[in-house]
């Protein structure tokens, strides 16, 4: 954990006060409305630090919105749209964007698809415009949407020569068979060649609809000024009848592995096991425990062994969380011994309440600090909404993570870190199944 600690807290003592500030931002909190229009759900915080705004448009549903056949057609579709609309033909689009110094920026994911900018307060209104247009009228010229489509299996095929995109693909699909999560927001190739120009046509037509919205901004700007713009634009669209609701819990496939071989410097190993829903006590509580594993992690088999200049206990912060286990490595079946001997003393022993407390705040700082921006401020209240119903349950972050007890992370250890399902990438004679058999 020594490197965990240290890295954390270099980063604390030049960035309490700003921890701080956000911190005491969340807790009493004046500054942040929520609104509807048509449907449309809307944030806004006002932050008037310095002059630069971010707005985030998330579309809900993410992976609950695909089937097997049109993995990726909500990214394709936007993506498209960056090559015309109603009110800014074809190159049109980038060359204001240009102008204006802003850019807009397509993030799919398993419980919403993000489209968003951060821009100045000037030029705020000209890029919402473009934005906007983007959401309600993309042109879906023929020629446009082939050009886009091979860009998009291109990069799909990058992925699949990049050892971590692809490690990381196969263990969701792995960890989520049957499930939603195991489907690839981005999509695949075959179904990106699959879907036909009157596919996205149709979900443009049916699935933009006020009621899978939500906006929320942060930034120097007034909701008056927010609520005005969307009621010119984004309102204007049909209001539909979603109502996001979380996915069903995956089911209890006991543990798993997939090899696939690579002549690679290096082993990849990522498994997952399935963690509790958002709204769930135990999900900070797990959150911490991930974390307390992934510092022990590092002390033993990085700082100690040397075995590995990549090793983490991941949270992954979805509708329904889950943990898990990833390193690169030369040694796998030692490395695996060490994680199966820290998982087993986490379940096991109590921490010293003491060094909870410290770690705790440190990793308070950490998180804080990949969320300084004022679009990770956006995602952090969009996040509370959706997954609690109220933005203002970001408020509590905080304390629920310092309520979090030495008791509640040996309990959270022993409840979820079993049945990992596992894929390694690299030299099968390296590796011994047995040893991932006693995950």
């Amino acid at each position: 954990m020594t490197r965990w600690i240290s890295r954390v807290a270099c980063a604390a003592v030049l960035s309490a006060s700003v921890v701080a500030a956000v911190t005491a931002s969340a807790q009493t909190d004046t500054a942040t409305t929520r609104f509807d229009v048509n449907g449309l759900q809307v944030i806004v915080r006002r932050n008037t630090a310095n002059d630069v705004v971010a707005a985030n448009v998330y579309l809900l549903g993410g992976t609950q919105q695909l089937t097997p056949a049109i993995q990726g057609i909500e990214d394709f579709l936007l993506q498209a749209s960056e090559r015309g609309t109603k009110n800014f033909p074809r190159e049109t689009v980038r060359q204001q964007l240009s102008r204006l110094g802003s850019t807009i920026v397509i993030r799919p994911s398993e419980d919403w698809t993000l489209i968003g900018f951060t821009t100045t307060r000037a030029v705020f209104d000209s890029t919402w415009a473009i934005l906007a247009d983007r959401l309600m009228a993309p042109t879906l010229d023929s020629n446009e949407v082939e050009l886009v489509r091979a860009r998009m299996i291109s990069a799909v095929r990058d992925a699949e020569t990049s050892p971590d995109p692809l490690v990381s693909r196969l263990a969701d699909s792995l960890a989520y068979v049957g499930h939603p999560y195991g489907f690839a927001p981005d999509g695949t190739e075959s179904s990106l060649r699959s879907i036909r120009l009157s596919d996205l046509r149709n979900y443009q037509a049916t699935q933009m609809v006020t009621s899978r919205m939500l906006v929320v901004v942060v930034g120097n700007i007034e909701r008056s000024r927010i609520e005005q713009l969307v009621q010119n634009t984004l309102a204007h669209l049909p209001r539909g009848n979603y109502t996001w609701t979380p996915p069903h819990a995956p089911a209890k496939l006991g543990r798993a592995l997939v090899v696939r071989e690579a002549q690679l410097p290096t082993n990849y190993i990522r498994g997952y096991y399935a963690g509790p829903a958002a709204n769930d006590p135990d999900y900070q509580a797990l959150h911490v425990a991930t974390a307390v594993l992934s510092g022990r992690f590092f002390t033993e088999i990085r700082s100690r062994r040397n075995l590995s200049y990549e090793v983490d206990a991941p949270f992954i912060e979805r509708a329904i969380a889950s943990g898990g286990v990833y390193v690169t490595t030369v040694d796998p079946n030692t490395t695996l011994q060490l994680m199966r001997a820290e998982i087993d003393r986490l379940q096991r022993e109590l921490i010293d309440p003491r060094g909870l407390e410290r770690l705790v705040q440190q990793f308070i700082t950490d998180y804080f600090l990949k969320n300084e921006t004022n679009g990770d401020q956006a995602t952090f209240l969009a996040r509370a909404q959706i997954y609690q119903g109220d933005y203002r349950a970001a408020s509590r972050f905080v304390d629920d993570l310092r309520r979090v007890r030495p008791e509640d992370v040996r309990r959270v250890a022993r409840q979820y870190m079993h049945d990992f399902r596992f894929v390694y990438l690299g030299k099968p004679d390296l590796l011994s199944p047995a040893l991932v058999d006693q995950f």
